[in-house]
């Protein structure tokens, strides 16, 4: 009588299963942009697992049902975590272009000191705080939990639970996400850059011609003020083009990522 009160999840194979897809999906929200931020309680990450596990577990109940019985428990958590952070990990390096190109712009514009403060304990300038605040409104927009959820579904195509990632392609497409990254940021602070060189080429020739000028006190509002106009026009365009990047890494490719 009491095992027809019981839901069948409590059964010790089946919760096996639960559990098992629970991880991978906590991994995964650790990382997660907007869910997996410092500034968000615990409870609310623990409500998005469990939410995004709700939807996983009878869409690949079947891939994950016959591993179970096959595997010690420690291969397959440890695997399931591996495998829920590289998850994460492809949509956190998004945002990790965001704060590069931040850095970038506020060194070229000397507004590095300025304001301060972030999403989490580490201080970042304020033009990262920007983009990565304006990055993760518009990650939402573009249906990040929709996208979270079709990677992690493909996620057990191309690492199978059990099943430990092959060192040498996950390290590879490692080296190949940090590199499109850094690249990604620098191409997004650009504009930036290239101002600040052409006004550090004219504030040393003007220095060459007027030696007894002060450049440095004539030039520094000169920058800051060129640098906030040159990002109330570009910064549309910056946003623009991060989010067509976000939406081609985010795309699942068949069976791999």
């Amino acid at each position: 009588m009491l095992n027809e009160l019981l839901p069948w999840v409590f059964r010790e194979d089946q919760l096996w299963i639960v559990t098992l897809i629970v991880i991978r999906v906590g991994a995964a929200i650790a990382f997660l942009p907007a869910f997996g931020e410092q500034v968000v309680p615990m409870r609310l990450k623990l409500s998005a697992t469990l939410a995004f596990s709700a939807v996983m577990i009878p869409l690949i109940w079947t891939s994950v049902e016959d591993v179970v019985v096959n595997h010690g428990w420690v291969t397959l958590l440890a695997s399931e975590v591996i495998a829920g952070a590289m998850v994460g990990f492809v949509f956190r390096s998004t945002v990790f272009a965001l704060q590069i190109a931040g850095t970038i712009v506020a060194q070229s514009t000397s507004l590095s000191q300025f304001f301060g403060g972030g999403l989490g304990s580490d201080p970042q300038p304020a033009f990262s705080t920007l983009f990565v605040v304006s990055g993760l409104c518009l990650a939402v927009t573009l249906g990040l939990h929709v996208r979270a959820l079709e990677l992690l579904l493909y996620s057990y195509e191309s690492f199978p639970p059990g099943h430990w990632p092959a060192p040498g392609a996950t390290a590879e497409w490692v080296v190949l996400k940090v590199s499109f990254t850094f690249g990604h940021g620098f191409a997004l602070a650009g504009p930036f850059v290239l101002a600040s060189l052409i006004y550090n080429l004219g504030l040393g020739v003007i220095n060459k011609a007027m030696p007894q000028l002060m450049v440095a006190l004539v030039g520094a509002p000169a920058i800051s003020f060129g640098g906030l106009l040159i990002l109330f026009v570009t910064c549309p365009i910056i946003l623009s083009s991060w989010g067509k990047a976000f939406i081609s890494a985010t795309r699942p490719l068949g069976s791999g990522f």
